[in-house]
């Protein structure tokens, strides 16, 4: 693309007022947003720093600006800061340099410093929610019962991120601008869903689809006594609706204490995190947003003069308010395409662009409830079409279309008046028209799509365009795309045994990895010699399984791994452990680095024991937890991505497999037992009650009703559909095994059996790609503990270690007297230790979280760590770290550690003398540390290789 068509002209050139562009897939979106951005900064009276360009990745942000420079007067230097940037690093950047104060506008007594990292990995975030619920739960037996009810309580942590995500905030004693309405949920709303779903059908003959719908109801539920029968809710033999009077039944229900609960845990949480100095991505939003409401003149001086939002399909209702309240004025453009809006799981409302005009007046009507905040008009609204596809053929998007009003199963009934009327035509640039689209089906899928690709390579029918002309394709020209990632994990492994090239993009499941399951074996070994551990150490080594029976029955381990074992238990830290066992089985690559990265990070930020960090790595096995994978495919090699991966790419072949029921659109659906839905607000789906006498967890009958009455999401399944479609440039085939599923029965393409007959492949040219996993950097400062600043080789030569479970022992031994005074001590380590306490005559502080920010080449850092105890007298402050080692060969690296506690001390207790020491339980002596200077630290992490990675959103 050289020269702007009309339509993206049209958008280049309007500069004033609000835009809402519908980009349509493969419309050059991104060159007419640049080519606007451009425009705009060339303006004699604007400047970068006036212009807010959001994108939702960083590497979007990245190709913006690469594309900006070369149509601007500015060069990448001058735009290095300019605000071209994510909502998180946007709220990051003000929170950085206003936000200091913000928690305390939501009654949270603590602040957002320069140190406060961004949570980025879901699995330590999830592993640092545990900690809190534990702690919750044992703090408010009053909420006893709604834990009964709960099968993970790590789920409520989803909760409060879509809370926050639509904009409701706990306060100490409420909630932010009320915030509860939403909480309770739109009667009037859902009775127009209600009484819409509620109509008879066929002219009144036959009955509604909502009493059709609650044919089930009672079916495999558990109620409590008092829940109205089947009849009482559907209506008597031969009705045609359910009464009206259910409406308000259903929707009525006593929520105080479930609204009092999610409260307590959102509000108590927030001061969690930040008490441990971390945000995630929802409590960003969150607090920029709190901010930007409540301080009026940041919010002017903040503000941009031109605000233009990228991708907008994929933004949350609190993203939306952001930018109302970030733009100056009415100059707000934003693009998007509603039918490739497929993030709802990431909090996307496809309604902020398909329902933009009424959401725009609502969102400013609330902004402006105690306060003009948005005082610039929303009218008129402008709205530009980008039509001219540079992607596929005109086959292929003729036939995306009817994606979009294909039903995604039997009960699914789709408008298709009011989606046609929505759609926007586009319209083909394509050189050739030549496109193959078919469907296949066999009970043996995974063979039969290995045939049909074999079939496709050099084949003159499926001939691809590549500058202007035609050529045969390859395998790399093919993609097989898939709604789930099982399917394409177990298609990788079908084309391996047969020497076919392909390889897996878009998320691996990291723990379910060969180095993650060696790790967590001697883990377990370390732990409590558990033979699940010795049985995966001893097969990996090759023993038989009638050898390794033996073994575990005789407990006569070789020789050689019971050193190892010893070896490994000496290691202080749960990193060399990983590090040495990496070593040892020679594992130096991606995963490696990635698995070590993330448990670092976990055991660094939480206080979790090696035996947590076991069921860490145990739920991640369970969970099938993901990171992203980003790689090529190789050379010539066939690439397998989730449909979510394939997202903004494209390519010449397009094979859509698993059409198959249950799997696309997958069966079940939100069975967390407390969720939160527009307009019904927040419900319990289970609840623990006492029935005659007996305890136990019902079913909430008013829930799976109301549920019954909200749609589905089918819709979204449908736009899936539309955004695999639309990747294919010129050929796209279905694929379905013995169950073929409603969309590929509906669509108007014949579905032909096709007899598997895989051939063995070895052509040598092709280049099988390994997958590189990039190892994310958060936006902020990069996090350390004083662990990564000392050399694990000064423990690997210690031949008389007792490992980290007894000095976890000793430790816990030591918290507990302090903290309750009776614990009673079982050897001489702890005997010294209670001596020691008992000699300290002024007030103690066990288990003290200590963050020390540092400048290092121009970059923030963050070590942060945990102080075992801390004396506190009227005139000094000692800082105490025990060491359950024999000898004293670590001491110059235990130094490194202390050095960091006492810059932290010193700040709190400027006025005071502070001391760091070390006290060695096994002899029962404290030695005193001469700390390192700040400067001395910063020389240390810079001598670090840290791996440089762009943030993934």
């Amino acid at each position: 693309m050289t020269a702007p068509n009309d339509q993206q002209q049209d958008l280049i050139d309007s500069k004033q007022g609000i835009h809402v562009v519908d980009a349509g897939a493969g419309t050059g979106k991104t060159f007419t947003v640049t080519r606007r951005y451009a425009e705009i900064v060339d303006q004699d009276h604007v400047e970068p720093e006036d212009v807010l360009l959001v994108t939702f990745t960083n590497n979007a942000a990245t190709e913006m600006k690469d594309r900006i420079v070369a149509h601007c007067d500015y060069g990448m230097r001058e735009l290095s800061d300019a605000p071209i940037q994510t909502f998180h690093s946007l709220c990051h950047d003000i929170l950085m340099e206003h936000g200091f104060e913000a928690p305390t506008l939501l009654g949270i007594d603590d602040r957002i410093t320069g140190s406060t990292r961004i949570l980025e990995d879901e699995n330590v975030e999830k592993a640092k929610f545990r900690e809190f619920i534990r702690r919750f739960s044992d703090d408010h037996s009053e909420y006893d019962d709604f834990f009964r009810a709960l099968e993970e309580p790590v789920e409520l942590l989803g909760l409060l991120n879509q809370l926050a995500a639509k904009g409701v905030f706990p306060t100490a004693d409420g909630w932010y601008r009320n915030g509860e309405r939403y909480l309770d949920g739109d009667f009037k709303a859902f009775r127009e869903i209600f009484d819409e779903l509620n109509q008879p059908r066929n002219d009144g003959n036959k009955q509604s689809k909502l009493r059709s719908k609650l044919g089930g109801y009672g079916n495999d539920k558990c109620y409590l006594p008092d829940a109205p029968d089947k009849e009482t809710i559907r209506g008597g033999w031969g009705e045609k609706q359910v009464p009206a009077a259910v409406a308000r039944l259903v929707f009525d229900e006593q929520r105080e204490d479930l609204k009092n609960f999610v409260h307590d845990v959102y509000h108590e949480y927030l001061e969690f995190a930040l008490s441990r100095n971390y945000l995630n991505f929802s409590f960003l939003q969150l607090f920029a947003f709190v901010l930007l409401c409540d301080d009026h003149r940041l919010r002017d001086d903040a503000a941009f003069e031109y605000v233009m939002i990228d991708e907008f399909q994929d933004s949350s209702e609190i993203q939306f308010k952001l930018a109302l309240l970030l733009a100056d004025t009415n100059n707000v453009c934003v693009v998007g395409d509603w039918k490739q809006s497929i993030y709802s799981f990431q909090y996307a409302a496809v309604e902020n662009i398909t329902e933009f005009e009424s959401r725009l007046d609502r969102f400013v009507d609330e902004l402006n409830e105690d306060h003009e905040r948005v005082s610039w008009a929303t009218r008129p609204i402008i709205d530009i079409e980008l039509v001219e596809n540079y992607r596929s053929t005109q086959d292929i998007l003729d036939f995306s279309e009817h994606s979009l009003v294909t039903p995604a199963a039997s009960t699914d009934d789709v408008d298709e008046t009011a989606v046609q009327d929505r759609i926007v035509s586009l319209s083909s640039n394509a050189s050739h028209e030549n496109s193959q689209i078919e469907a296949i089906q066999h009970e043996d899928e995974h063979e039969a799509v290995l045939t049909k690709i074999q079939e496709i390579v050099g084949n003159d029918a499926y001939q691809v365009e590549e500058d202007g002309e035609l050529r045969l394709p390859e395998y790399g020209d093919i993609a097989v795309l898939t709604r789930t990632r099982d399917f394409g994990r177990e298609l990788l492994s079908v084309a391996e045994a047969y020497g076919l090239p392909m390889a897996y993009e878009g998320g691996i499941e990291l723990f379910r990895s060969d180095p993650a399951k060696l790790l967590l074996a001697w883990l377990r070994i370390l732990e409590s010699d558990a033979e699940r551990g010795w049985a995966v150490v001893l097969e990996e080594a090759g023993y038989t399984l009638d050898e390794i029976k033996h073994v575990l029955d005789s407990e006569e381990y070789p020789t050689n791994m019971q050193a190892f074992k010893s070896e490994l238990a000496s290691l202080e830290t749960v990193g060399g452990v990983a590090q040495r066992v990496f070593s040892q089985y020679d594992y130096d690559g991606a995963y490696a680095d990635v698995l070590l990265t993330t448990i670092q990070s976990v055991h660094s930020a939480t206080t979790l024991t090696r035996g947590d960090l076991i069921r860490f790595i145990e739920r991640g096995i369970e969970d099938g937890s993901t990171h992203e994978v980003h790689a090529s495919a190789g050379m010539n090699s066939v690439t397998v991505q989730t449909i979510h991966a394939a997202k903004g790419l494209e390519h010449p072949i397009v094979v859509l497999a698993n059409m198959n029921s249950h799997c696309f659109p997958p069966s079940g659906g939100n069975s967390n037992a407390i969720t939160f839905d527009d307009p019904i607000g927040i419900r319990q789906r289970k609840l623990y009650a006492d029935d005659h006498g007996y305890p136990h967890i019902h079913d909430n009958w008013r829930a799976d009703v109301l549920r019954k009455c909200l749609p589905r999401g089918y819709d979204e399944e449908r736009r899936l559909l539309y955004v695999t479609m639309t990747r294919a440039e010129s050929h796209l085939v279905f694929a379905a095994g013995e169950s073929p599923n409603s969309f590929i029965e509906e669509l108007p393409v014949d579905l032909e059996e096709l007899e598997p007959n895989v051939q063995e492949d070895d052509i040598d040219e092709t280049t099988q790609a390994h997958l590189q996993i990039a190892v994310p950097t958060p936006d902020g400062p990069v996090g350390h503990s004083p662990h990564t600043l000392m050399r694990d080789d000064v423990f690997e030569d210690v031949d008389d270690g007792r490992g980290t479970a007894f000095g976890t022992q000793t430790h816990e031994f030591a918290e507990r007297y302090v903290l309750e005074g009776e614990a009673e001590p079982s050897n001489d380590d702890e005997r010294h230790i209670k001596s020691f306490i008992d000699s300290l005559d002024g007030e103690l502080r066990v288990e003290e979280d200590a963050y020390l920010p540092l400048t290092v080449d121009d970059e923030q850092v963050t070590i942060s760590g945990i102080v075992d105890l801390v004396h506190i007298r009227p005139d000094t402050v000692e800082i105490i770290d025990f060491k359950t080692d024999l000898g004293r060969h670590a001491e110059d690296e235990y130094r490194k550690q202390l050095s960091v506690y006492y810059h932290v001390l010193n700040e709190w207790f400027s006025g005071r003398e502070v001391t760091a020491g070390i006290f060695y339980t096994a002899q029962g002596v404290r030695v005193d540390i001469d700390p390192l200077s700040k400067a001395d630290l910063i020389a240390l992490i810079g001598q670090e290789q840290r791996p440089e990675v762009s943030v993934v959103e």
